[in-house]
């Protein structure tokens, strides 16, 4: 079941005075017989509590969890009731949350104090390594997050109460009683300027919760600006307009002798591109000496269309396109083919 430690040390460990508060459950109350199988007989006296470190420490982060992601996330500080209701499904009782807390306070998440005699729990917020103790702002934003509470819940009483009478005078109206429905609506008239005095406070105490809350949000802006201007100034540290300026000198220093080399480099390929362009024009003369002179002696191509020799007469001598429509059955060229066999079996 985990490593067990006696009540009383496990709070010795935490620095507050919880002790007071009697905390108990999730405590396991040793049997006889299991406590006195494991450590003796009279090792371990049946008024003595003890609690499960690792079941604890379980019940501290789900309570952490409830908490954060609960409607009151943005608030700090809670009252120790407003905290039993908000983990009644974590924590079976109060003393189960205490000894949630007890873990919670132990690691640096929580810490508890007393306000008017009122017990309240503030929560280490987001970015936090730690909770930090209890200062006359968290009080101050604690007690306006009180009155907006309170206001709200009598200003939404009111409003019940105005339906109210409006109802009844309705009521009395169809009863034919006009004068007690007359009664109502001024009854109701006068609750509906008490809601809109409440109103106007709870506007009030709004805008102040609002203007802290920018506040707050400039005073991380303003932390994260300082932290950000430290960090600069170190990492320039050793970064002067001298340094950069030499830099920069060095730099172009290189481009040009790189440059220089370039040009250097490209003026080299183009003379060897330029004695290869006169060796291929030298070439080309030998060619042209090289060819025989017979070649020359050849007659000239004609320009003119050549025609055969004879094609006037051969084309005068073949008969004439006929210009009408030949008429001619099958049995005419059947007729015709016949004699042209006979003149060439004759």
């Amino acid at each position: 079941c985990g490593k067990i430690q006696r009540e009383s040390e496990f709070a010795a460990n935490v620095d507050c005075g919880w002790l007071s508060w009697g905390v108990g459950l999730l405590l396991v109350k040793p049997l006889k017989w299991t406590f006195s199988t494991l450590l003796g007989s009279s090792g371990v006296p049946l008024e003595e509590s003890f609690v499960v470190i690792e079941l604890v420490k379980e019940k501290a982060a789900e309570l952490l969890r409830v908490y954060r992601s609960s409607e009151f996330a943005s608030r700090s500080i809670l009252s120790f009731q407003e905290l039993c209701t908000l983990s009644s499904d974590v924590c079976a009782d109060e003393s189960t949350l205490c000894m949630a807390l007890l873990q919670l306070q132990r690691n640096k998440q929580v810490t508890v104090s007393l306000h008017e005699g009122e017990k309240i729990v503030k929560f280490c917020q987001p970015g936090q390594d730690r909770v930090s103790p209890v200062s006359d702002v968290d009080i101050g934003i604690y007690q306006l997050q009180r009155s907006e509470k309170l206001l709200g819940e009598r200003v939404e009483k009111l409003g019940f109460e105005a339906d109210k009478c409006k109802e009844e005078a309705r009521v009395l109206l169809r009863e034919g009683k006009k004068s007690q429905a007359l009664r109502c609506l001024r009854g109701r008239k006068k609750v509906e300027k008490r809601a809109d005095n409440l109103f106007t406070k709870l506007e009030s105490i709004r805008g102040i919760l609002d203007r802290i809350a920018q506040s707050q949000t400039d005073k991380m802006v303003m932390q994260a600006y300082q932290a950000g201007v430290a960090a600069l100034r170190l990492s320039l540290k050793d970064v002067t307009v001298e340094r950069a300026e030499n830099l920069v000198d060095q730099i172009q220093e290189l481009c040009d002798t790189q440059d220089e080399v370039n040009q250097t480099i490209s003026s080299g390929v183009t003379s060897a591109d330029e004695d290869m362009d006169e060796l291929e024009e030298e070439l080309k003369s030998l060619l042209d000496e090289s060819k025989p002179d017979s070649i020359s002696g050849l007659p000239e191509v004609p320009t003119n269309g050549l025609r055969p020799s004879g094609e006037l007469s051969l084309l005068t001598s073949l008969p004439a396109v006929p210009s009408t429509r030949w008429d001619i059955t099958t049995e005419q060229l059947e007729e015709e083919l016949n004699q042209l066999t006979l003149t060439d079996s004759g």
